[in-house]
């Protein structure tokens, strides 16, 4: 199977290369594609004997790859279009990769997809864009959680997703106030990118991913929620109308995901490089979300109620947040009161196109800049 993958130098990339590499016999990675480092890039692409590779921010020059080059977003959609690949993984976050990601979906391809952006702001006009089921395929642990447990099911009473609780989850609310960027960027069981750290720290992401389990399967928000769970051993939940629970249990390791994603509807024999958890280190102990704590949480899901212009202005504002808090210009604990007000002061209407909901993440993030000049020097 030819593989193609935006977002390759990443975390969640990695995953993906290192699956592929086990396996060669079954997948052989052709295209990838990142952000601004040509030099990483390049080595990567001629590494894995690619035939084309795309920077998307910028123009590289020399390197290591000698094969076909793209440069650009409209490269990008260009790389989609002309290259043999079979499975393309959108694996690179924010609202650039809407345009790649909705190509390859009305193409036909099957996708995996780790981009919180294209389903939350996009998700409405582009999943009914896929041709047959599980084109679509999950890559966040806890969607590929809840995705693995409805395999051969139907109608699902609730969706529980679970969260570590990051860094803070025992932290005094009071010292929240107090969190330097250093902490923040300390997750206990993950490593990610600073956005996604920072996000997982605040808990604005499980919120996302709430939103992200309400597009891909179907259910109000009101029937999708997440828990505390420090372990990260369960992943993700599923009640369904007899009263019974399904739940995946796994090492914590985006190996996993990217596995089943790529080999779906079989599992790989990676049980070796990855060993399960034995029943007796197993933890089943689960907490509710804290209010006071995790803010950013119930604001998502109030964006997620509220559907319309709510996931879009809540994924912009949290974006400029999140920058501004790296930056010095607000404190921690001002990042959901950045995203509240964004949020409770939009007076427009909702989106009728992924094009408009793009546009509103812009807005989103407009407004959020003047909130972050107030509220920084409050």
């Amino acid at each position: 199977m030819r593989i193609g993958i935006v977002g390759a130098t990443g975390s969640v990339g990695s995953s993906f290369v290192s699956v592929c590499s086990l396996f060669p016999d079954r997948f052989k990675v052709v295209a990838v594609a990142s952000g601004s480092n040509w030099g990483k890039l390049s080595s990567l692409a001629a590494e894995l004997g690619c035939s084309a590779a795309c920077l998307v921010k910028g123009i590289g020059s020399g390197g290591a790859f000698q094969g076909r080059t793209y440069w650009g977003i409209g490269g990008l959609l260009d790389m989609i279009r002309n290259e043999e690949v079979d499975h393309w993984a959108f694996l690179a976050s924010g609202t650039d990769c809407i345009p790649h990601f909705e190509l390859a979906v009305r193409m036909g391809i099957p996708v995996s997809i780790a981009n919180k952006e294209s389903l939350v702001v996009a998700g409405p006009w582009i999943l009914p864009l896929a041709k047959e089921r599980d084109q679509i395929r999950p890559v966040d642990s806890e969607h590929s959680a809840i995705w693995q447990c409805l395999m051969g099911e139907a109608c699902p009473e609730r969706i529980v997703l679970t969260a570590s609780g990051g860094p803070f989850r025992d932290m005094p609310v009071e010292r929240l106030r107090h969190v330097t960027p250093a902490e923040a960027l300390a997750h206990p069981v993950w490593s990610m990118g600073a956005k996604i750290t920072v996000d997982s720290a605040t808990m604005a992401n499980k919120g996302i991913e709430c939103i992200e389990a309400m597009r891909l399967f179907g259910l109000p928000m009101d029937r999708v929620d997440a828990v505390i769970h420090p372990t990260s051993q369960v992943h993700g939940m599923v009640l369904f109308p007899d009263g019974t629970w399904k739940m995946l249990v796994s090492q914590a390791d985006m190996r996993l995901p990217a596995a089943m994603a790529l080999s779906y509807p079989d599992r790989l024999p990676i049980a070796e490089e990855i060993p399960p958890l034995e029943l007796g280190q197993l933890d089943l102990s689960f907490s509710p979300v804290d209010p006071q704590r995790f803010r950013a949480f119930y604001l998502a899901k109030e964006a997620g109620t509220k559907d319309g212009p709510y996931p879009a202005l809540f994924v912009g504002a949290d974006e400029v947040a999140v920058e501004s808090f790296l930056l010095g210009r607000i404190p921690f604990n001002r990042i959901p009161d950045v995203i509240e007000e964004v949020m409770g002061s939009y007076r427009g209407s909702a989106p009728s196109s992924v094009g408009d909901s793009i546009s509103l993440v812009q807005e989103a993030k407009e407004m959020a800049s003047r909130a972050c000049a107030r509220l920084g020097g409050l």
